[in-house]
């Protein structure tokens, strides 16, 4: 039984392992790059969540952020201080991916502008690292699998789980067999978390270019509090479905060679956010994939951080449950299956965050070393199209007040 690591030889061997993926030198036709030679990145929509990947990104060798890109002036400069002293700063994006030094791009962009960016960086001939999810409707799914593979690209979706080291190896166990047969997965993401309160933020207006924050969303006046909470209105993001869920849904998609589910059925309630958000603060779904024999339920809730962020595989002979800081096989009685666990780190079960791994760094340098082999990503744009495909059929469920049944 496998217990938890000391700190320090953690992180010791996760920053060797992560110097290691880029010391060995590639070539390839098809914009490869030497590991001395330095990969210049812009990164596109400097809000909170890029900036905490632009830290890591500091730290990778070889990588420098030469350019960055924000329609609000506040997060223009917070992302000047972790850029290169002499980057260059756009409003517009287009005009960053028309840099020919600019060789990659990180997009952390609200959920609305992720596919219509990864479609211009890829046609400007720029690899790509973007948030999730990955799509915000069901229909962009194929417009952009065809550019990152008509233009060969290398695009890394941040479902940064598929690049922790303990839950690859809690793959290894799940394909081992030893679970049994599996027909079952519960995964959640829960907190207790009140950010539905509609408090002034003293944004100026003229700071931010609303209209290009718009994009392809219906004309609005300016609102503070939607420029900053996007995620939980239609326009811009889909709720914790597309938040949250995506994550786990990765996992299990990854995990057992899972499509888009045939069959959701949600529900959605505003039990503190209503007349504040548009997405409910609390859902549930369940979703059938039935030419594998397959049902998966999650739960989702700001209001209550029981089981908070985790998932379950469900077998015959065993359970594996699994968090951003640990998995743990848990043996049916009489089975003959041992129980194991690894503990990372010295967070509480089902914590989001640990102190380690750093899953955005191994993300990332993941998504480096493939720009510089030409090797497929952990998270390519096939596995983010699903995953996020599962989140738009939950969320088709919840609004309809029906199951959604996929077409086709």
């Amino acid at each position: 039984m496998s217990r938890s690591l000391d700190r320090r030889q953690f992180l010791s061997t996760s920053s060797a392992a992560a110097a290691g993926l880029l010391t060995a030198g590639f070539t390839s036709t098809t914009r490869g790059f030497f590991a001395n030679e330095t990969m210049n990145i812009g990164c596109i929509g400097t809000g909170g969540r890029c900036r905490r990947l632009m830290q890591d990104l500091r730290n990778i060798p070889g990588v420098k952020i030469t350019a960055i890109s924000d329609v609000w002036d506040v997060s223009m400069a917070e992302g000047k201080k972790l850029a290169q002293p002499d980057a260059k700063e756009f409003k517009d994006y287009r005009e960053l991916l028309d840099q020919k030094d600019i060789d990659a791009v990180v997009i952390g962009s609200p959920d609305h502008w992720h596919v219509p960016m990864t479609i211009d960086a890829c046609a400007a001939g720029k690899d790509v690292y973007v948030e999730k999810p990955l799509t915000h409707d069901l229909s962009e799914g194929e417009a952009v699998i065809r550019a990152q593979n008509d233009h060969k690209r290398i695009v890394q979706v941040g479902t940064q789980q598929r690049s922790m080291p303990h839950i690859q190896e809690a793959y290894q166990i799940l394909k081992s067999g030893q679970l049994g047969e599996i027909h079952k997965v519960h995964c959640s993401w829960n907190r207790n978390s009140v950010r539905w309160k509609r408090t002034p933020l003293g944004i100026d207006p003229a700071s931010v270019d609303w209209k290009k924050f718009l994009g392809n969303a219906k004309a609005q006046e300016f609102d503070e509090y939607k420029f900053r909470n996007w995620r939980w209105f239609w326009d811009f993001g889909g709720g914790i479905f597309t938040d949250l869920m995506v994550h786990w849904i990765d996992v299990a998609h990854w995990f057992l060679d899972l499509k888009t589910p045939q069959v959701a059925a949600s529900i959605g309630d505003q039990f503190y956010s209503e007349g504040v958000w548009e997405t409910p603060d609390s859902v549930q779904t369940i979703m059938r994939y039935p030419d594998t024999q397959m049902q998966i339920y999650f739960e989702g809730t700001f209001i209550n951080a029981r089981n908070a962020a985790m998932i379950e595989f469900m077998g015959s002979a065993a359970t594996l449950y699994i968090d951003r800081g640990r998995y743990e096989v848990i043996p049916e009685r009489k089975s003959k299956t041992a129980a194991s666990e690894k503990i990372i780190g010295e967070g509480p079960r089902g914590a989001d965050f640990y102190d380690q791994p750093n899953g955005e760094m191994l993300h990332l340098v993941n998504w480096i070393e493939c720009c510089r082999s030409r090797k497929t990503p952990n998270c390519p744009v096939e596995a983010g199209v699903l995953a996020a495909s599962s989140a738009h059929m939950a969320n088709r469920s919840l609004r309809e007040g029906q199951i959604a049944k996929l077409k086709g």
